[in-house]
């Protein structure tokens, strides 16, 4: 014993015929993720955990440590074709130049790892073998010495596919219920060999996003080491959030550049590789998918102090009861009401008003049509119904109203932004959001879906689950983004096929998750001389709360039709 190190005769070496005097070593650190690791210093057989060393030694599985004698293991049964093309790999073997093994020794990997690894050369091109379960080799890549995305596979075409682009894949086998290294190309895995690590190989990032799972269900920690790049984490982390609790990301130090690798690493630090690989594995923690709690922290304190800021407080409709009842416009609140009694030009008055005082807002017209609600919003503006507009014979008066709309409007088309696209996804919403964001320079965002129903789905079939798949979409939004939500939604005929139904949450159409989903639901309830068209200029309807997360439901206000000038009058309203 040399401290938590057991050193002895390699059981393994005479029979393979190695040097007879070679050396076992294990690692018994039982607060290391090796724990249980032993490697022999000749490398006759692959290092690995207990459960490995039973099958080499032929002891029963049942007496080591470890054994579950109803494990399930992902590779067997696999089914491998009679030819290989295992003599090519060993004549590539062969072939190394010399040039070759001094530019291996160069980042410090010997001709041992060299030699276990079957690592060759055509004449032109290094030679990666791709070893299977079976201990044989169908396929390898070969690449361009210094011009790695110069390559090919040579071999059986069936295994140069993703399913079997794993390289060194007996050390994934050797390696139940310990620890063991994956690397982001062949080249970055052999310091870590000669270091004595057990790992395995693919070829290119995207393999980390589709590798199974399942391959290392059996392992204790999954040390994962990629190439110092975005879209390299991106893609082991993907792996991560599917793998779980037991891979530990190692992090590159700061100021390293774009691309750096563990080959370079082994080049530029020599003998001090060793000790910084020992560092990033120190300072590896386990992955998780949640934040750490001192971001959370930290995260909460921020948004806590921006909610009792002067642009949070500002998120209002402009209709001070509306305001007063929903404590202004937050989260995700749903309107809904009976068809034509103006629930398109209710939004359309909040957007416009709240994108006048500078807020930024997105309109997801379906209904409308761009150029109706501009057309509408100058009219209310200018106090200017649309045939006056059309015949232009103004008092002076009305010419300075129609201009001080136009100026108006001018302004308010900075922050808002009409969409008519049929395609949306919420991934373009999210998109739109960034953009509308970033030109704003605004924390906040306010988005108007009119309407809900009309919102694409991918078959028409299967709206009510297309309905309720965008409102979940919407929540994640409204959490990630800090957006405030006005959605409008259809009504469902009441017993007698008419829309006067008490307002409840069962009136909305078509979604079982509005309940869920809304801070604030709400319904546009006409009055009785709705349907009256000499009554026009006395149109009134009531906005109900239906439901809400914070406030009590109930009647909210009056809204009079501000006849022909496409807006809506609070009754009993004011903001003093």
């Amino acid at each position: 014993m040399e401290k938590a190190t057991l050193v002895a005769e390699c059981p393994f070496c005479r029979d393979r015929g190695f040097d007879p005097a070679g050396r076992l070593t294990v690692f018994l650190n039982q607060d290391g993720p090796f724990h249980g690791y032993f490697r022999c210093h000749n490398r006759c057989v692959p290092g690995g955990f207990p459960l490995w060393f039973a099958r080499l030694a032929a002891i029963e599985p049942a007496e080591a440590p470890g054994f579950d004698p109803e494990r399930e293991y992902l590779h067997q049964g696999a089914e491998f074709p009679v030819v290989n093309i295992n003599t090519e790999i060993k004549q590539y073997h062969d072939r190394l130049t010399d040039d070759l093994v001094r530019d291996f020794s160069a980042a410090g990997v010997g001709p041992q790892v060299l030699d276990e690894l079957q690592i060759g050369y055509n004449g032109r091109y290094i030679v990666y073998p791709y070893f299977q379960t079976d201990g044989n080799c169908y396929a390898a890549r070969c690449v361009f010495p210094d011009r790695p995305q110069d390559y090919f596979w040579h071999g059986d075409e069936r295994f140069a596919v993703e399913e079997y682009q794993i390289f060194n894949i007996v050390d994934l086998l050797s390696c139940e219920n310990g620890a063991l290294f994956l690397c982001e190309g062949e080249n970055n895995l052999l310091p870590l060999k000669q270091l004595g690590f057990p790992g395995i190989a693919v070829p290119y990032n995207l393999n980390f996003e589709r590798l199974d799972s399942e391959l290392f269900a059996h392992l204790r920690t999954l040390f994962i080491i990629m190439v110092n790049s975005g879209e390299s984490e991106t893609a082991a982390r993907a792996l991560a959030a599917r793998v779980g609790y037991k891979v530990r990301l190692l992090q590159w130090p700061a100021g390293l550049p774009r691309g750096y690798s563990v080959w370079q690493m082994a080049r530029d630090r020599g003998s001090g590789f060793r000790a910084a690989i020992a560092a990033m594995i120190q300072s590896a923690k386990t992955f998780s998918p949640f934040p750490a709690p001192q971001f959370e922290h930290q995260r909460f304190l921020r948004r806590l102090a921006s909610e009792q800021g002067s642009a949070y407080a500002a998120l209002q409709s402009g209709f001070c009861r509306l305001d007063a009842a929903i404590g202004g416009i937050h989260g995700i609140n749903v309107v809904g009401g009976a068809p034509k009694v103006g629930k398109s030009m209710f939004m359309i008055q909040i957007a416009t008003e709240m994108a006048l005082r500078g807020i930024p807002v997105l309109y997801y017209d379906f209904e409308n049509g761009r150029q109706k609600i501009y057309q509408r919003t100058l009219s209310r503006l200018s106090r200017m119904d649309a045939s006056m507009m059309r015949r232009q014979q103004w008092t002076g008066p009305e010419r300075e109203r129609y201009d001080e709309a136009c100026r108006r409007m001018r302004r308010m088309m900075t922050t808002l932004r009409v969409v008519n696209d049929r395609k949306l996804t919420p991934e373009l919403m999210r998109r739109h959001i960034d953009f509308l964001r970033h030109e704003s320079s605004s924390e906040y965002t306010v988005v108007v879906v009119d309407s809900l129903h009309k919102l694409p789905f991918k078959d028409l079939s299967e709206r009510r689950t297309g309905i309720d798949a965008w409102l979940r979409q919407l929540e994640a939004i409204r959490d990630e983004l800090q957006v405030s939500f006005l959605v409008i939604s259809e009504l469902t005929r009441g017993g007698d096929g008419s829309y006067r139904e008490e307002p409840h949450l069962g009136v909305f159409k078509g979604s079982g998750d509005i309940e869920y989903s809304a801070d604030n639901a709400m319904v546009l309830y006409p009055g009785d001389v709705h349907q009256d068209p000499a009554a026009a200029g006395e149109r009134s309807n009531t906005l109900w709360l239906v439901a809400s997360r914070e406030h009590s439901p109930g009647p909210v206000a009056s809204y009079a039709l501000d006849y022909p000038y496409w807006g809506f009058v609070e009754e009993g309203g004011s903001c003093d």
